[in-house]
């Protein structure tokens, strides 16, 4: 099949998310003049009638589906029927609708949760359901799940050309910075900007700080989902399989939650003191994701993690100060 060309029609799910809006963000920036949109309020992905209604209209040559319910280990822990049901029902209407009406290419955004708790590290791609899930977000994990295996499902049986990849943690510009529900690098930027004034607070971060953590600058990975759509299938093909279809997304490089955390209060200038809130789950011990397959296609990130933080600090302080 074609690579996208620049007035082919694209639609971006979730394109008022962290990673829809890096993704519009990367295809406005390379020249592409047919980016289709549409908010939650117009269109319930979570409703199979709505979305065939959508895709028959529009019809669609390309989709990203960056759209789903995401939140750190609080809210995943919280609300699990509502991070099972709601990525269940998206993806199967999404990749459904893409099937039956002629999408050429769909790019299914997963995450690394989808690997067992205790996979080897760094987690290749084929340590996908070697092993049990982490408790704490098993339901979205399971979920993320079934979004690679339907799209390999339609491709073994229909032929489609239906692409998953699997980013690491991810953090920049549009982040939800939530003080219960966001993730780590959010939720520290928040707490460490709104201790006292003085900078003779405290800051308590969950967990020991041992556990150790990739994270990938998500304007990073606008840039690998541009990248991973535009390549050929043949060269998709020659490093997935039909039964592990998905790539893996990340720096190849992690940090402990300690470590992060220190960054972090140097970046926004805190100099109170740091406590690790034992009582609280670690998660897993350590995602770090095999991303050697992407590499040899020709892809790597390009933002060094301090440089990220301070971009996202900064636009942090220009859009909720």
């Amino acid at each position: 099949m074609t690579t996208m060309n620049k007035k082919a029609k694209i639609y971006i799910a979730g394109h008022c998310g962290l990673v829809g809006a890096a993704i519009l963000r990367r295809l406005k920036s390379e020249g592409y003049q047919n980016l289709l949109t549409i908010t939650h309020a117009e269109l319930d992905l979570k409703d199979q009638a709505a979305v065939h209604a959508f895709f028959k209209k529009e019809r669609p040559e390309f989709v990203f589906l960056a759209a789903a319910r995401v939140g750190g280990i609080y809210a995943n822990d919280t609300y699990p029927a509502d991070f099972i049901y709601d990525n269940l029902m998206i993806e199967a209407n999404v990749i459904h609708a893409a099937f039956l009406f002629g999408v050429k290419r769909v790019l299914f955004l997963g995450s690394s949760c989808i690997y067992p708790k205790f996979a080897p590290q760094p987690m290749k791609e084929e340590a996908l359901l070697t092993g049990k899930l982490e408790p704490t977000n098993e339901p979205y994990a399971v979920a993320k799940i079934a979004g690679i295996k339907l799209c390999e499902s339609y491709n073994r049986q229909y032929g489609t050309d239906f692409r998953s990849l699997m980013p690491t943690n991810l953090y920049g510009p549009g982040d939800n910075f939530h003080p219960t529900d966001s993730h780590v690098i959010p939720a520290l930027i928040r707490r460490f900007h709104e201790a006292d004034e003085e900078s003779k607070g405290q800051v308590k971060v969950w967990g020991t700080g041992r556990v150790k953590r990739e994270f990938l600058y998500v304007d990073d990975l606008a840039d690998a989902c541009n990248f991973v759509m535009n390549i050929t299938r043949e060269q998709y093909l020659s490093v997935t399989t039909p039964m592990c279809s998905h790539l893996n997304c990340g720096t190849g490089n992690d940090i402990s939650i300690k470590e992060l955390a220190y960054l972090m209060a140097d970046i926004v200038g805190f100099k109170g003191e740091i406590v690790f809130d034992t009582s609280k789950p670690d998660g897993t011990p350590r995602k770090l994701l095999d991303v050697s397959k992407i590499k040899s296609l020709g892809w790597k990130p390009a933002t060094e993690l301090r440089n990220g933080l301070e971009k996202t600090y900064r636009w942090y302080l220009e859009n909720y100060i």
